[in-house]
């Protein structure tokens, strides 16, 4: 978790990256192990190219190796039990190693350079380890690392 108290309403980057990092590092996972993220996504211009901005910061030139997709689209936003159900969401994709899709989603914002999971999903056999991120008005960031033992 990090709070970067920037805006009310505008998201930071850096107090994004700072909570996938610590997620990251509390789990013992370093990014190249981690297949997926279940992003906060809300489909906002500014907010997705900050998340987008974020881990393409922690992943570095791995980042075309992290699936990315974010629930909301097929759950909407429940207030205090999205964060909740994304993370159930993810933890059932590592255990079916199934990745969720971005519904919806036909035309990406063009800054948002990441590797989607598009249509119906995605198998993904090889999945060990992803994260769920949540991010919340005041600059409240909290991501959680899960894996496969």
């Amino acid at each position: 978790m990090s709070c970067d108290a920037t805006h009310l309403t505008k998201p930071d980057a850096g107090g994004q990256q700072r909570a996938i990092q610590a997620a990251l590092d509390l789990a013992g996972l370093h990014p190249n192990e981690v297949g997926y993220c279940n992003a906060h996504g809300t489909a906002t211009r500014i907010g997705d190219v900050v998340e987008a901005e974020a881990l393409g910061a922690v992943w570095g030139g791995a980042i075309d190796r992290l699936r990315v997709s974010s629930t909301k689209s097929m759950h909407g936003h429940l207030l205090g039990a999205t964060g909740a159900l994304e993370a159930a969401i993810t933890v059932l994709a590592i255990a079916r190693r199934q990745l969720p899709p971005n519904a919806n989603c036909t035309e990406p914002e063009p800054q948002c350079r990441l590797n989607l999971v598009r249509d119906a999903g995605e198998s993904a056999p090889d999945l060990h380890a992803a994260i769920s991120s949540s991010f919340a008005f005041g600059g409240t960031n909290s991501v959680l690392a899960f894996r496969r033992y």
